[in-house]
């Protein structure tokens, strides 16, 4: 017998990105395209790109949602149709919106299914039902939502859910900042936001005594322990906020959760000795310290990430394999350097990670080395199982200290 289990879906800020967060368990992906996404500093995708990793997305049992959430003026409207039309060309599975008017222009332009992407701020019931009422397919609720207020939205209205279960909060309503506006003339929600709220502020005033602090930065979402209750729910997605993050992000996080839920799929349960190390894994991927944030209480104080505490370093990720098979060796890309001697991690689709010490460093014509480069490739003494896209991290440094 299985389980019901929400969607799982992972940020693709790139196409190497997509295909590890794929690879990685990811039963969908969202991503930008080259307009109309409130991400502009991220990689995103041209027309190419987009083809490919859709084809790869739909070839390893996925979906792929594209976002066109930033909020448009007049004058944008006038390469919208073109773009809805490559996107139907590519045969993406849903856009994601958050202006009513481009909500009508998809339904006018295309036969593109539409999500409502949580900067429109739908926080209850009677918004849900007039959302659907305008042709929405899902609603990605705000994140001021708590679990048991989304599931009397999902009790109300017959429509999908999709809410944040991990990643960077906004402290924001729903995202909607200026002060990015104000401080460097760049429009958070057109693509531009300087991520204002994590910088450093002087509070100085009447009453106050004068310090300098990160009072408006947000601790880091992580709904891992939660996710019974987004099951008992009836939440149709669980999304991963992290576009513009690394590609060991992307692979951990999608590895975490869906190895979680598939666990759930067969067992009905998350009574796992897997449990941490699941936690033990998203501790190794760059965060500020956790919190479940709206999602169970709403969120206070102990919720700010001040000036006591200090962002967790990401795991160095050594490198990706690109070939694997029956060689003595395997083909990997560096991204970090490493040397012979070094003991290495490789992180598979599932399961425990597997620990090697590297023997032998080559470059691809054959000649030995003792340390790698980063941005080349080089052949390395093959691990049993490894695939392409596994991610292998350096799992001790050259002084023998664990990254």
């Amino acid at each position: 017998m299985t389980h019901w289990v929400p969607e799982l879906l992972a940020p693709a800020g790139s196409l190497e990105k997509l295909k590890v967060a794929v690879s990685y368990g990811a039963d969908a992906v969202y991503l930008g395209g080259q307009k109309f996404g409130l991400r502009s500093a991220a990689d995103n995708f041209t027309p190419s790109e987009l083809k490919e990793g859709v084809a790869f997305a739909h070839e390893h049992g996925s979906h792929v949602y594209v976002v066109l959430n930033s909020f448009l003026h007049d004058q944008d409207f006038e390469d919208f149709p073109e773009f809805l039309k490559l996107l139907e060309e590519c045969q993406v599975d849903a856009v994601i919106v958050s202006d009513r008017g481009v909500v009508e222009a998809v339904k006018e332009y295309s036969s593109l299914t539409v999500h409502l992407s949580t900067q429109a701020s739908c926080l209850n019931a009677k918004a849900a039902k007039l959302w659907k009422d305008l042709g929405v397919d899902r609603i990605v609720l705000g994140r001021e939502v708590s679990i048991s207020e989304a599931k009397k939205i999902k009790e109300e209205v017959d429509i999908e859910l999709e809410m944040f279960v991990h990643g960077s909060m906004c402290m924001a309503y729903s995202g909607h900042c200026v002060i990015s506006n104000y401080t460097q003339g760049r429009d958070s929600n057109r693509g531009g936001c300087a991520h204002s709220c994590r910088f450093e502020y002087s509070l100085d005033g009447e009453g106050l005594e004068k310090k300098y602090a990160h009072f408006m930065s947000s601790k880091d979402l992580n709904g891992l322990r939660l996710l019974q209750d987004f099951i008992d729910a009836g939440i149709d997605s669980l999304k991963v906020e992290g576009r513009m993050k690394s590609h060991h992000y992307a692979g951990t996080i999608s590895k975490v959760y869906s190895e979680a839920l598939a666990f759930y799929k067969e067992k009905g349960h998350f009574l796992s000795e897997d449990l941490y190390r699941w936690e033990e894994e998203l501790s190794k991927v760059s965060h500020r310290a956790y919190t479940t944030a709206s999602l169970d209480k709403p969120a206070g104080s102990d919720s700010i990430y001040d000036e006591r505490q200090h962002e967790q370093s990401e795991t160095n990720m050594g490198a990706m394999v690109l070939e694997a098979g029956e060689s003595s060796y395997m083909l990997a890309e560096v991204r970090s350097p490493f040397s012979v001697g070094d003991t290495l991690e490789l992180m598979p689709f599932r399961g425990p990670s597997q620990i090697h010490k590297i023997t032998s460093i080559e470059d691809v014509t054959g000649e030995q080395f003792e340390r790698s480069r980063p941005g080349m490739l080089w052949r390395l003494p093959a691990i049993s199982g490894a695939r392409p896209y596994n991610i292998i991290r350096v799992y001790k440094s050259d002084l023998g200290e664990a990254q």
